[in-house]
């Protein structure tokens, strides 16, 4: 499909409006992958190093990292009220939200992803150019964390 033919080659509506909505599980969307990037970047945050930052809040899923989850809570145990406590350091998968190649087709944006996100058609308009960024960023990091997984499995 050409770029412009997709659904939101003219950009779309989005500003976060902190209700924490997206650091909640939901199926499919539950885990928050990580490359060692991120981790990297976390732990400097906290103040500790990469290794106890992944053997206090990590796990691995067929070889790859994610952040811990609670089984009763399913919020991201770095929400605090509806915020982010690690914003600034946060891992890719969020900064790059909603823009997931995996949710950038019309049917999964207007079913799935506005049923739960209220900063969709809100705010400024995100440009084509802004999207594709996103996209690259979410797609790099998945093929790296994909790469980290297989690496992990063969040990």
């Amino acid at each position: 499909m050409s770029e412009s033919k997709k659904w939101w080659h003219e950009g779309v509506r989005f500003a976060c409006q902190g209700s924490g909505q997206c650091c909640t599980s939901h199926g499919e969307y539950g885990f928050v992958f990580l490359t060692l990037s991120d981790r990297q970047r976390m732990a400097r945050y906290l103040g500790i190093k990469t290794s106890q930052f992944t053997r206090k809040y990590c796990e691995k899923y067929h070889g790859a990292f994610h952040l811990k989850e609670d089984r009763i809570n399913p919020d991201c145990l770095f929400l605090k009220g509806k915020r982010c406590g690690i914003y600034e350091a946060r891992p890719t998968q969020c900064r790059t939200w909603p823009f997931w190649p995996e949710v950038m087709n019309a049917k999964t944006w207007k079913k799935e992803i506005v049923s739960f996100c209220p900063g969709i058609d809100k705010g400024k308009r995100i440009s084509r150019t802004e999207i594709e960024k996103n996209l690259k960023q979410q797609q790099e990091a998945e093929d790296q964390i994909l790469a980290e997984s297989r690496r992990n499995s063969s040990h």
